[in-house]
């Protein structure tokens, strides 16, 4: 009877813990889609993944058969972030606009992306002189709104502390969504031309 009421305790306790994870995956790809919308790009090639991968998801699934003959299993949705609010769309729509005079300050070199996946004026001496003071103002403007955005994403899935994680996510995936010919920063600082 010990041995039945010990058992029935761990089980129990099983069933009622819950964790709740930054769903790395599902950032990137709602980072990708966001960046892809506003520089009207084509989604890169997906990526193959190494055979360690798929020897940890077939343990994984071996794993969650054997608990679930235990304990029956509760479904859970699949890891999603949303991207859909009105706050979300706001900015997307303002990005988007100003891409446009943006994208030939990235071609000319004078504005980059910074490690953190923000804008930087780059070559500042090199830009016209009547230019200088709108691509400044549209660099902070740019740099505003990401970090707007990145707030707006975590409160629309309620996780306001997801904030730093969802920025790094965004920030190398600027980086990786860089057309051709644009200047990104690496994480030891120094500049390179995609």
């Amino acid at each position: 009877m010990r041995k039945l009421s010990l058992l029935s305790a761990l089980l129990l306790s099983a069933c009622v813990t819950i964790n709740i994870y930054f769903p790395a995956a599902a950032a990137e790809k709602a980072a990708d889609e966001i960046i892809q919308d506003i520089q009207n790009a084509v989604p890169p090639k997906p990526q193959s993944r190494s055979g360690q991968d798929d020897e940890h998801a077939a343990l994984f699934r071996w794993i969650d058969r054997a608990i679930g003959t235990v304990i029956t299993s509760a479904k859970a949705a699949e890891a999603d972030l949303s991207i859909d609010s009105p706050d979300i769309r706001k900015l997307r729509a303002s990005m988007e606009k100003r891409f446009a005079s943006l994208q030939p300050n990235y071609a000319a070199g004078y504005i980059g992306i910074k490690a953190d996946g923000s804008l930087t004026v780059r070559e500042g001496a090199n830009i016209p002189l009547k230019d200088r003071n709108q691509v400044t103002k549209l660099v902070a403007a740019e740099n505003q709104d990401r970090q707007r955005l990145y707030q707006a994403i975590a409160n629309a899935n309620g996780h306001p502390e997801w904030l730093d994680q969802i920025k790094a996510t965004f920030a190398a995936r600027w980086i990786g969504n860089a057309q051709s010919g644009w200047w990104v920063q690496s994480s030891n600082g120094s500049w390179k031309q995609k």
